[in-house]
């Protein structure tokens, strides 16, 4: 078990990659804080993992939440040495100029500034434990752009920029930070990503771009996780790992 003993805190971890990737972790081997939003959904995962699962309602948008969240994984295991901050959102796919200005400040605030709040009290703990693994899920929207999705993409740019500088700024203290850059997946938000309504027609458009043939699955990127937070990759930081079915070549 590549993660056994490790103790990991996965936002929005009550559904989509967050789920697969809590339930990845915590098969190989790992304690894991079930964060999310939705507190009944995070209840419901880690009831499912079992012992190895503790559920934390949590707003990434808040730093008092976020700081509650990591003391959640300190006073449940005694220790944090991987974060993934995979929590996020979207606006639906349509004009840059018909996104209004609270849906802009909503996907900032989640895919960004959650980024900050997390660096600002995880890091602290990660450092406590000798080092460790902080894992921001990113976005092919920000290496290759799809139109109707400005404002999202802009904020998966920003979050591959942090997810590098951060590797930089974090090596002398022990912390390797790496990303991940799913292609568009099999989750609660692939209707707003769409260009248009969700249906098989406008799905097959999307897949059409996607040379290994599908839309992304929890699993793919659990999996991309689950090595880039292992002993495996001890000398792996800095990376985007595009886990897209080819979308990027």
């Amino acid at each position: 078990m590549k993660l056994k003993d490790k103790v990991a805190i996965v936002t929005g971890a009550g559904g989509g990659y967050g789920e697969g990737i809590a339930r990845y972790f915590a098969e190989e081997g790992a304690r894991v804080v079930v964060a999310d939003i939705r507190g009944d959904a995070a209840q419901k995962v880690a009831g499912d993992i079992g012992a190895a699962a503790v559920a934390c309602t949590a707003d990434v948008t808040s730093s008092e939440s976020t700081k509650a969240m990591v003391q959640t994984a300190l006073d449940a295991f005694g220790r944090l040495d991987i974060l993934v901050n995979n929590a996020g959102t979207t606006h639906k796919n349509q004009s840059m100029l018909t996104v209004d200005e609270a849906t802009f400040d909503k996907v900032y605030a989640v895919n960004v500034k959650s980024l900050y709040h997390a660096a600002v009290h995880g890091v602290p703990a990660l450092e406590k434990a000798g080092g460790g693994v902080i894992i921001n899920i990113a976005s092919t929207a920000g290496v290759r752009p799809r139109p109707g999705l400005t404002w999202y993409n802009g904020s998966k740019g920003a979050a591959i920029a942090i997810t590098r500088s951060m590797a930089v700024e974090l090596a002398d203290r022990g912390i390797r930070v790496c990303g991940i850059n799913p292609v568009m997946g099999e989750t609660g938000l692939t209707d707003q990503f769409l260009p248009g309504d969700d249906t098989p027609e406008t799905r097959a458009k999307v897949i059409a771009g996607i040379p290994l043939g599908r839309l992304s699955r929890p699993l793919d990127i659990a999996k991309a996780c689950g090595f880039l937070a292992s002993d495996e990759a001890e000398f792996i930081t800095g990376v985007l790992l595009e886990v897209d079915g080819g979308r990027c070549i």
